[in-house]
């Protein structure tokens, strides 16, 4: 079987406490959108599954999590054999776009579809919250209110149409020291929630644009900071409605009404960037 995993940006991403496991609480509005990696899965060549990327750097036995979403689906399931999968990586790895956990929640959308065991939706991404707390949402797609650690979600009409370019600066942003760096109590600029999930209801794109905001970006150090403040002002500069960070980084989005301006964007930031990429909101799955 061949299929696509979409990638997610975060139109918002608030910290609201500090949990007693240690975790917090967050309180998410994630988008699907249509840059994807390419999957294909076929029965087992061996006595164990195991994935294979065009990125040689990436785990290819049991902690691929890949395999490790094929390997909830048995247990919860109780059907299903080893799977070899193959994955043409489009998003970028550790870019805050949540590419592993994409093609986590494509395998489970899979197996699912392979055996005809007929799970739905919902509980394809209860399986996947095993795996890792973004899986859950990218089993379902589309736009939605993600809250908890990520598991907890509340589908929410998608962003109206529009172009959304990419940036990932070469250097990766390492999660559990961004969350070490958070006090929840000093946080002072957090995004407006609520009124991006009413311009998403309205089918006001603008208004989501104006919202936005990622904490994680008041946490990141100087350098950093500075280099995700450059290109947000870039988009911007080219006619993007608003700009932000994507998940715990550190790639960066822009929301564009008009083609040409989104081209302009992408076309600018390759010249000082290798993993620029246009790209469109996508809808949930089915």
């Amino acid at each position: 079987m061949e299929l696509s995993a979409n990638a997610k940006i975060n139109l918002t991403l608030d910290i609201l406490r500090r949990r007693e496991d240690g975790y917090h609480d967050l309180q998410m509005v994630m988008q699907s959108v249509t840059l994807a990696d390419a999957l294909t899965l076929t029965p087992a060549q061996g006595e164990e599954g195991c994935a294979a990327s065009n990125l040689h750097f990436l785990p290819t036995g049991g902690k691929n999590l890949t395999q490790m979403a094929a390997a909830a689906f048995r247990a919860a399931a109780g059907t299903g054999g080893e799977v070899d999968v193959s994955i043409q990586k489009h998003i970028p790895v550790c870019a805050g776009l949540a590419g592993g956990s994409a093609d986590a929640a494509a395998v489970l959308r899979a197996m699912n579809a392979l055996t005809g065991a007929g799970l739905s939706l919902a509980r394809l991404a209860e399986i996947g919250a095993r795996v890792g707390s973004d899986v859950p949402f990218c089993v379902l797609g589309g736009a939605a209110l993600a809250e908890g650690r990520g598991e907890r979600l509340t589908p929410l009409p998608c962003l109206p149409f529009c172009h959304i370019v990419i940036c990932k600066p070469p250097f990766s942003v390492s999660t559990p020291q961004l969350f070490s760096r958070v006090n929840v109590r000093k946080i002072v600029r957090r995004p407006d929630t609520a009124g991006v999930i009413a311009a998403l209801n309205a089918g006001d794109l603008t208004g989501v644009a104006r919202r936005m905001y990622n904490v994680f970006e008041d946490v990141l150090d100087r350098r950093r900071y500075g280099e995700i403040a450059s290109i947000k002002a870039a988009l911007i500069d080219c006619g993007a409605l608003g700009a932000s960070m994507s998940g715990s980084g550190p790639s960066v989005f822009g929301l564009f009404p008009r083609l040409e301006d989104a081209q302009a964007a992408q076309e600018r930031l390759l010249g000082s960037y290798r993993d620029v990429f246009l790209c469109a909101p996508a809808e949930k799955n089915v």
